[in-house]
């Protein structure tokens, strides 16, 4: 059982459930097995419950629940979080092309340790990352695990743009652009395949407590997922995680 939880405000609608302070993924269990009791509950106080790395935000009407209420209700989730069982977790994988136009910084990052970009790519591709949270864009997925032989710092001057797809990383966290937005992560290679698309049901392509694997593909495989992608006659490969 985890230490009980630091409960915060978050304006007057909001309460932030701190379980540490760590990327670390017994404490990322616990923010969604937190978040996977209170929406069990069904309260019609409760509007919605968003984990992070290492808490959950939970969105409530005051209207319908009160603050006390509230924080009962977490007190006793968190009481119970070592009988939940967490939906089982899927592996996504995302094709990739490493490197040249479509990674500006791989060369960058394999000198900054040392490294070869073939080394570099080896050992990005080589995990299995788990989706600790979904953020700052729709279906942008925040994955740890990155090997310190590879953890490199974001860039001192985040670029104005970043082209959709694209797949950084940034010190021990990797990631992917599901539209082109700016952005500061060190960029290792491109993937034609979309995160958002609000024609899908979900729209997103992971949640949290999903896993990606990156596989290397050249240009012209590139293309010709592309192609499929737009044709809509693209299906990503997902598989149980064992």
């Amino acid at each position: 059982m985890p230490a009980p939880p630091r409960i915060r405000p978050a304006g007057d609608r909001a309460l932030v459930v701190e379980y540490g302070v760590a990327i670390d993924p017994a404490t990322n269990r616990s923010v969604r097995a937190l978040g996977c009791l209170l929406d069990g509950l069904a309260h019609p106080g409760l509007v919605e419950t968003v984990p992070t790395y290492r808490s959950l935000m939970v969105h409530y009407d005051p209207r319908r629940v009160s603050l006390s209420e509230l924080r009962r209700l977490i007190d006793e989730a968190h009481d119970r979080l070592d009988s939940v069982r967490l939906p089982p977790a899927k592996v996504v994988d995302i094709p990739t092309v490493y490197g040249g136009a479509y990674g500006p910084d791989l060369a960058d990052v394999a000198a900054y340790h040392g490294l070869t970009p073939d080394e570099v790519v080896t050992i990005h591709a080589g995990s299995e990352y788990l989706v600790y949270m979904m953020g700052f864009t729709p279906g942008f997925p925040y994955l740890g695990g990155v090997s310190p032989r590879i953890s490199t710092p974001r860039l001192a001057t985040p670029r104005t743009l970043v082209p959709a797809g694209s797949v950084g990383i940034a010190a021990q966290q990797t990631g992917i652009y599901p539209t082109a937005s700016p952005g500061g992560w060190r960029l290792l290679g491109r993937t034609p395949v979309r995160l958002f698309d609000l024609s899908r049901t979900p729209p997103v392509l992971f949640e949290a407590g999903d896993y990606v694997r990156f596989v290397p593909v050249d240009a012209d495989h590139y293309g010709t997922i592309q192609n499929a992608v737009e044709a809509r006659t693209f299906v990503p490969v997902v598989r149980p995680r064992e």
